[in-house]
């Protein structure tokens, strides 16, 4: 019985550190990607969204309240929208890597929550 409870203990402790450490582990990446997002969107995106504004259409900004308003609060709904474009926003397909418009949508949405 003793027995049988110590490997129960042991294998709780080994899933909570697991757990734990892919938390963290997660984080790291989270920020990497949003550190990458912010050279790429530098790069391309800052000529027209320079501090989240909208050189093109000044209702379409990046700022969280027009995001939101517009279905674009979420990393899947940017990503859509830099690959295809749409508008008078170009399509990014074929000239970034997905990697790329993946980290530039984290980027987005941080900067949005923090208000640019």
């Amino acid at each position: 019985m003793k027995t049988t409870i110590h490997r129960m203990r042991t294998l709780l402790v080994t899933i909570a550190l697991s757990v734990l450490f892919l938390i963290g582990m997660n984080q790291s990446a989270l920020a990497a990607d949003a550190a990458a997002g912010a050279k790429v969107f530098n790069a391309n995106c800052a000529a027209c969204h320079a501090g989240g504004g909208n050189a093109i259409n000044a209702a379409k900004t990046l700022k969280k309240d027009a995001l939101t308003a517009n279905g674009k609060d979420t990393v899947e709904a940017i990503v859509t929208q830099v690959t295809n474009g749409k508008n008078a926003m170009p399509a990014f397909r074929g000239r970034l890597k997905e990697d790329q418009i993946q980290s530039v949508a984290m980027y987005v949405l941080e900067k949005a929550d923090k208000g640019w």
